[in-house]
This record gives structure tokens, C-alpha cells and sequence, in this order.
């Protein structure tokens, strides 16, 4: 994580605490984790309510940005994969607003530091556009909708899950009734996936 930074920061004050107690439930299959002061649960661990909150993220050597900062925006732009119940893999875009360090313990004893990223994901779009060359997707361009999805669990990843960067471009898909804005999301080529 690479500075600037803010240090205790309430999870509440951004309105992730629910998001990320039902993270941990999935990460942590045989763990229950909870919001302090809850009694649903004597045997389930309680979530810190504070986070430190980073603009930027260092991996190998790239760095990735953050709405956090409006300086370092423009490398904000990401892709990570994810499993479906089928088990087939889908690379879905997004934008980090920012990344996290969160303490928490899952044995009781020892502290362990949580690297994430907290983003927001576009929208799929009915039909799935390309961009391709002798009428071939070849080009890995993908058109995707402007919106984000609403915030959820999948809000949140760990750092590592981060694919690679993307170029964000709006364009402009026009019939002769009406003109529909899309986002055309250019791969740049590297990717990293450290596991």
C-alpha cells in the first residue's frame, strides 16, 4: 500500500460494515463473524469496526489508483476475474475507490492484515459487443454499460485478485431513434494474479 493514507477510519462511515461481515463469512466457510455489540452468535468473532485507507496500491511494479485520490484516478480502472455457480470464469471491469488495510483475527489469538480493495462493478449489457477485426473478436474490446452494479459483498477483493488495468472510453452507439452511451473497456496487456 502506498501513501497518502488515512488511519482509523470507521467502517461504518462508509456504509461497508455489512458488506464486509458477509465477506468474511464466505472467505472464512468455517468461521461466523459479526458486528460488535450483536448477541446473534456467542462463538462468532467480532469484526474491528476500523480500517487505514490507502489512495494507492503497488503490485510487482504497477501501481493502481483510487477515487480516494482524483490525482491518481485514471489508473483506477480494473479487471478481475470471478467464478460462477457454474464454475466458468467471467473478467468483469471496475473502478477501485480504495484500498484498505483491515486487522482481524481469526484464530483468536494472532492479528492478520487484510489487504483489499473496495470497487465498484460495471454493469454487463444485454448483448455483448466487440470490437474485432476480419469479423473476428479478436480485438478484446468489450462494450459494457456506464453503471455500476449496486454495492455488494463483491465489492470487496483482496488485492491479489486484481487481473490487470484497463482504458476506460465512452462510446457512442447510435439507430435511427435514439443514441445509447456505453463503455468501451481497452485491456492493457499486462495482468497479474499473484495467489
Amino acid at each position: 500500500m502506498l501513501k497518502p493514507f488515512s488511519e482509523n477510519i470507521l467502517l461504518s462511515a462508509d456504509g461497508i460494515l455489512d458488506l464486509m461481515i458477509a465477506y468474511y463469512n464466505d472467505t472464512y466457510e468455517n468461521l461466523k463473524f459479526r458486528k460488535p455489540f450483536e448477541t446473534d452468535s456467542l462463538n462468532s468473532i467480532i469484526i474491528p469496526l476500523k480500517i487505514n485507507k490507502y489512495c494507492r496500491c503497488r503490485i510487482g511494479s504497477e501501481i493502481f489508483g483510487s477515487t480516494f485520490s482524483p490525482r491518481h484516478q485514471k489508473s483506477s480502472y480494473i479487471l478481475a476475474k470471478f467464478a460462477s455457480e457454474d464454475d466458468s470464469i467471467d473478467i468483469y471491469p471496475g473502478q477501485i475507490q480504495f484500498f484498505f488495510i483491515h486487522e482481524i483475527s481469526t484464530n483468536r489469538i494472532n492479528m492478520e492484515n487484510h489487504y483489499l480493495a473496495y470497487v465498484r462493478w460495471y454493469k454487463k449489457i444485454k448483448n455483448r459487443f466487440y470490437f474485432g477485426i476480419n469479423q473476428e473478436q479478436m480485438c478484446n474490446v468489450e462494450l459494457w454499460d456506464t453503471k455500476f452494479y449496486p454495492k455488494s459483498q463483491d465489492c470487496i477483493i483482496p488485492v491479489h485478485h486484481i487481473l490487470g488495468r484497463f482504458v476506460p472510453v465512452k462510446y457512442k452507439i447510435s439507430d435511427r431513434k435514439n443514441a445509447k452511451e456505453y463503455l468501451a473497456v481497452n485491456p492493457i496487456n499486462r495482468k497479474y494474479n499473484l495467489c
